[in-house]
């Protein structure tokens, strides 16, 4: 019922956005026009892409179904653009019909002008959506340094590689991900760390790409740490768990490790599994009755929620993703106004908190106004004896 309730809404939007940016469009079209039929078919069935594309996966996934969602997600992506163009151009529009002030020569053929700020909305849309996928495919790597009060055992310090929000799936298979592992191995980390959103919810969409055949090629002396993030627990958390820990990973769910004898990873569930399992994840005071606090903390945790509480019962370091930082402008506004931190390095007391922007991509296979990314993290740890 949830389901169907969040489904309903969601869908009634998209109609509705869809529904105005139809409307303004066919009325820059001149009537009589031979591109007024094609509009009203065209837009349409474009705009029924991206959901006929996600049934027929649950169908049978096949070349029709890539497709399908391949093209609805760029559609997803330029629906914001000229849902944004067309709220401006009304905007200017109820201005002057209170105010006059267009020019003579946009009310001299009212028709030509419409046409052509139709012609001008798609060229932006067109080359912004092309931008982003193009910016959305060449992820950056940014280094960061850390100090932690507390001796590392063994290590002075660790050179951890961070990447989170993968969307394994349709829209990232091999070629891509083959090209992130390479950035990843080539950096030479002394442990991986994903937090979470590895997958992008249907697990036989990786199954059918043996994904995990590339997943196997990261390599860490310390070790590959992953947890679950949403789209995990949307597509299964009991699959994705025993596909992932089979691929190379160790998968902390509610859990704790000492790495090496010289630093605690604690991994949390992620904050959504109860809207899918039915259970609530283990709270963060019973996981850090595990953790010896005079040693370094580092917390997995997908959402960046409750910070203060996470500093407050000693984590050093938190590594976080979920967000995109938004993944298209203007919608970061939306991550600032809900997360203490968006996106990036930020700090809670005496810890430590990085928000990555994430790899993938979830939905459009675009992001504007932010770069995919690569942590590349040294952690500092307080020297107090012999140690590699």
């Amino acid at each position: 019922m949830a389901f169907l309730i969040f489904f309903t809404i969601v869908m009634a939007i998209y109609l509705l956005v869809n529904y105005y940016i139809y409307i303004r469009g066919l009325q820059a079209i001149p009537a009589g026009s031979v591109l007024r039929p094609w509009f009203k078919w065209g837009f349409w069935v474009l705009v029924s892409f991206y959901v006929a594309g996600r049934f027929l996966e649950k169908i049978h996934i096949s070349l029709a179904s890539d497709i399908l969602v391949w093209a609805g997600s760029f559609w997803l992506a330029a629906m914001l653009y000229f849902f944004l163009i067309v709220l401006v151009v009304d905007l200017f529009r109820m201005v002057n019909y209170f105010i006059p002030y267009y020019p003579s020569f946009v009310t001299a053929s009212i028709e030509k002008t419409r046409l052509a700020v139709l012609g001008a909305s798609i060229l932006i849309v067109t080359a912004t959506v092309v931008g982003g996928f193009i910016n959305a495919r060449f992820p950056r790597v940014n280094r960061l340094e850390v100090s932690i009060d507390k001796p590392g055992g063994r290590h002075n310090s660790i050179h951890a590689v961070v990447m989170s929000d993968i969307h394994l799936g349709t829209m990232v298979g091999n070629g891509f991900f083959s090209r992130i592992v390479g950035k990843v191995n080539a950096l030479s980390p002394d442990i991986i760390l994903l937090p979470g959103d590895i997958l992008d919810e249907d697990l036989e969409l990786v199954l059918r790409r043996d994904i995990g055949r590339t997943l196997k090629q990261l390599h860490a002396p310390l070790g590959v740490y992953a947890i679950m993030g949403n789209h995990e627990h949307i597509g299964g958390a009991a699959n994705a768990y025993e596909y992932l820990s089979t691929h190379g990973m160790t998968i902390l769910r509610d859990s704790v490790v000492k790495v090496d004898d010289s630093f605690f990873i604690v991994g949390r569930e992620d904050r959504d599994m109860p809207r899918f399992s039915g259970r609530e994840r283990v709270s963060l005071e019973q996981l850090m009755e595990g953790v010896d606090a005079q040693h370094p903390v580092i917390l997995l945790d997908h959402q960046p929620y409750y910070l203060e509480k996470a500093a407050a019962l000693g984590v050093d370091l938190q590594l976080s993703g979920h967000t995109h930082h938004g993944q298209l402008w203007p919608l970061n506004h939306i991550t600032r106004a809900i997360y203490a931190i968006s996106r990036g390095y930020g700090r809670i007391g005496n810890m430590h908190v990085y928000v990555s922007n994430g790899i993938g991509t979830w939905g459009p296979p675009v992001r504007i106004g932010n770069r995919p990314e690569i942590l590349s993290l040294r952690i500092h740890f307080r020297h107090d004896g012999p140690s590699s």
